[in-house]
């Protein structure tokens, strides 16, 4: 068996990363083994400065175009098949993700105007999901990314997040700073701060 081309292969016709254990399951063949046949792919894509290169995302690996070469290529595709989000979206997108597990509620409470819209565009879009209610009145729903957010951005987990400023405006970020500033959000105090905050802030806005 050619393991290292068939891993090659199975990289190159998947549109979706592959993580380390679905390639041993799909070869029959221990992790370590995979591991170091894509450990072998990457170091020789990299020694014969390939334009396509294999890296680590989402918990799995992805065969791509080299980044040095990303201009080019987003020049010949036109950004025609990554659908680009509005303001709005990223906005709501960042407070989830450096906030999450996080309600609808509390994405208002610090962005000052309704996100149902935005919401839902972001659940059709896949890049965020529920994950269970908060035990509150009314046990809202509570948003987290999914993976598809991380190969969205081509991050290989949350840890690798960019600075919050970097994310979003310079506006949300103060509202956001302000808002992890709060203690806990379970108290009864605590959601009455919030109730504040979305109040002046829908008045300053």
């Amino acid at each position: 068996m050619k393991t290292k081309t068939i891993i090659e292969s199975l990289l190159f016709v998947n549109e979706k990363p592959l993580t380390v254990e679905e390639i041993s399951e799909i070869l029959g063949l221990d992790k370590n083994v995979i591991m170091e046949n894509i450990e072998m792919l990457i170091k020789e894509y990299n020694e014969r400065e390939s334009g396509i290169c294999i890296i680590k995302v989402a918990g799995g690996y992805q065969m791509c175009s080299h980044p040095e070469n990303e201009v080019w290529v987003k020049k010949m595709y036109n950004q025609r098949y990554k659908q680009k989000l509005s303001t709005a979206a990223l906005e709501t997108l960042a407070i989830i993700a450096y906030k999450q597990p996080v309600t609808r509620f509390e994405i208002e409470a610090i962005r000052g105007v309704n996100v149902d819209g935005v919401i839902h565009h972001l659940l059709d879009l896949g890049l965020i999901k529920t994950a269970g209610r908060k035990e509150v009145v009314g046990r809202p729903f509570l948003y987290v990314t999914t993976r598809k957010f991380l190969e969205y951005f081509g991050l290989n987990s949350l840890n690798e997040l960019p600075k919050i400023e970097e994310f979003i405006t310079n506006s949300t970020q103060q509202l956001l700073f302000q808002q992890q500033n709060q203690t806990n959000v379970q108290s009864e105090e605590d959601k009455n701060i919030t109730i504040s905050l979305a109040n002046n802030t829908k008045k300053g806005g």
